[in-house]
């Protein structure tokens, strides 16, 4: 067994899949998450609404990978201040892009990796770009 670190098996393995410039979508528990054949793998963390929140996935997928941007909801900064001071704590700089909500979703679709948190504050959700370690 690991000793630190992401032990959820499932989501060590979607981790590990990950390269350079691939994204990874951490959502809360109300974002449309696209099915079908070419739909992103998906690991369901959500147990009860609000379990896990949002800030302890994120920041245990920010201890495990190199992130070099990050696209939220423009609609975050009216509707969650947690997550807009969240946000702009952890991705300072030009490394937040903040798009519209409907264009969020639509890249959603495009994720390498879903992770669905508990959160049940609105517009808790960000798609996090991989970089790598050089």
């Amino acid at each position: 067994m690991k000793r630190a670190g992401i032990i959820n098996r499932h989501l060590g393995a979607g981790l590990a899949r990950l390269g350079h410039t691939d994204t990874v979508m951490v959502c809360d528990a109300g974002l449309p998450i696209p099915s079908g054949r070419d739909a992103p793998a998906v690991v369901d963390l959500a147990l009860v609404l609000g379990v896990p929140s949002f800030e302890q996935v994120l920041t245990g997928l920010l201890d495990e990978l190199v992130i070099e941007g990050a696209t939220a909801a423009r609609e975050v900064r009216d509707h969650n201040k947690e997550a807009t001071a969240l946000l702009e704590g952890l991705f300072p700089d030009a490394s937040l892009t903040l798009v519209p909500h409907e264009e969020l979703k639509a890249l959603t679709g495009r994720a390498r990796l879903v992770v669905r948190t508990g959160e049940a504050r609105p517009y808790a959700n960000v798609l996090l770009r991989c970089g790598v370690p050089f």
